[in-house]
């Protein structure tokens, strides 16, 4: 199989309501993840090993908007990799699909795609050796190969049961843990035969879409493929991250900070042993990483564990990033606290802020002082263009984007939606 030839298809489907109040007007892969759109780390590990061709399935407006103005025919992107001869990159066209699967079957059609296609999904993080899973696809005959990884919790997934050859015989939704048949989970990347195209637009697919109103590959497709013995095999990945909610978000950042993906930064850490980065490619942007990196030696910012800080970003003397990303264009007062947190960009964090355990979106405003400092904790959520008012504490809550909070407001385990949960949800 050359790998050249190989087509990468990715369906990018429904609202993503765990990651909100991030992925509102947002879609999933365009999620800023240690200051990039999340969806490129999987499609830069992909092109470096050779693959040219991308199709995006789309379904509905703002996955196809924000899909298409961020990455449009791939000139961009390969310019950004330096990905030689470019990437190619295609859209779903205006056809309703009943899902992941489906929309494969559309685009295939609406393409003509008669080579192989690997499947990936937009919320994930993975280390994949193509070539080895290619060979591994093409050793076993196999019409289907599932990528599979090891998971501690059984119960929030679907889990293989496989046999001697890693034939896949089935797969068990979300089982108690002493009735697992395994510790392998589908990570949603599959590498599919010419063949597929054929069975997924056979008239019994067509009528279970049509019952269903559903053609999902996990919860339909596959099932029908191994139901009707057709040869599916496992691949297990020995990396991978679903990026789905913000509990794994941050997971998924912290261990990629600490060295278990790629990180794919230009710039050198300013130490050899120390997994940290400062972004800067322009003059004015390296005078401030040259501004920071004095701070640090000078001991006047603290960095502890591993941190990512774009470009153009200023902060405050005697502030402490321990284990974050500080994403391009922010502004850090002094004395600010952020521990195993992401600020995306052009935030602005106000003199003696504390901010652990959470995600900050884009344009977001805190306000905050000496004797009125501000927290943002535990798993606390906001939305982009959020501000925060001096003095107010968040614990375990989400925020809309565009809200505003007054001053010396505490919410815990609250979502504010709109401005009546604003003055309703505070404690």
């Amino acid at each position: 199989m050359d790998v050249t030839k190989l087509k990468c298809f990715i369906p990018v489907g429904g609202q993503a309501k765990r990651l909100k109040p991030l992925t509102y007007y947002i879609s999933k892969p365009c999620v800023r993840f240690l200051n990039r759109p999340l969806l490129e780390f999987s499609m830069a590990t992909l092109a470096e090993q050779g693959i040219r061709n991308f199709i995006f399935g789309e379904g509905g407006y703002t996955n196809y908007t924000n899909l298409f103005d961020q990455y449009g025919e791939g000139i961009g992107f390969s310019a950004k990799y330096m990905i030689e001869p470019r990437v190619h990159i295609k859209h779903q066209p205006n056809l309703d699909d009943f899902g992941s699967a489906d929309s494969y079957r559309l685009n295939m059609g609406y393409y003509d795609v008669r080579d192989p296609v690997l499947v990936i999904q937009g919320d994930n993080l993975f280390n994949l050796e193509l070539n080895d899973f290619i060979k591994v696809h093409e050793e076993k005959g196999a019409y289907m190969t599932i990528a599979l990884t090891k998971v501690d919790n059984v119960e929030e997934y679907g889990i293989a049961e496989l046999d001697n050859t890693m034939r896949i015989k089935r797969f068990i939704e979300k089982p108690k843990a002493d009735k697992a048949p395994s510790k392998l989970a589908n990570a949603g990347i599959y590498l599919l035969s010419p063949e597929i195209r054929q069975i997924v637009e056979n008239a019994e697919i067509k009528r279970i879409t049509e019952e269903r109103r559903r053609l999902d590959f996990g919860f339909d497709f596959i099932p029908y493929l191994v139901d009707h013995g057709y040869p599916v095999y496992g691949y297990e990945l020995n990396v991978w991250y679903d990026v789905g909610s913000p509990e794994k978000y941050l997971k998924a950042m912290h261990e990629v900070l600490h060295g278990a993906l790629d990180i794919r930064i230009l710039e050198p850490k300013i130490a050899p042993d120390r997994n940290i980065w400062l972004q800067g490619y322009s003059e004015e942007s390296i005078k401030r990483r040259e501004a920071i990196v004095n701070n640090y030696k000078e001991n006047k910012l603290f960095i502890e564990g591993a941190a990512l800080i774009g470009r153009h970003t200023r902060i405050g003397d005697y502030s402490k990033i321990a284990d974050s990303n500080i994403d391009n264009f922010c502004i850090l007062g002094e004395y600010v606290n952020v521990e195993r947190s992401a600020i995306m960009d052009a935030a602005r964090i106000g003199d003696h802020t504390r901010i652990t355990d959470s995600i900050l979106g884009r344009k977001v405003v805190i306000e905050s002082t000496r004797a009125s400092p501000t927290s943002i904790e535990s798993n606390s959520v906001l939305g982009h263009a959020v501000h925060i008012g001096e003095g107010c504490r968040l614990i375990r809550t989400k925020i809309n984007p565009g809200l505003t909070i007054p001053p010396g407001m505490r919410y815990v385990d609250a979502f504010l939606r709109n401005d009546v949960d604003v003055l309703d949800l505070v404690r």
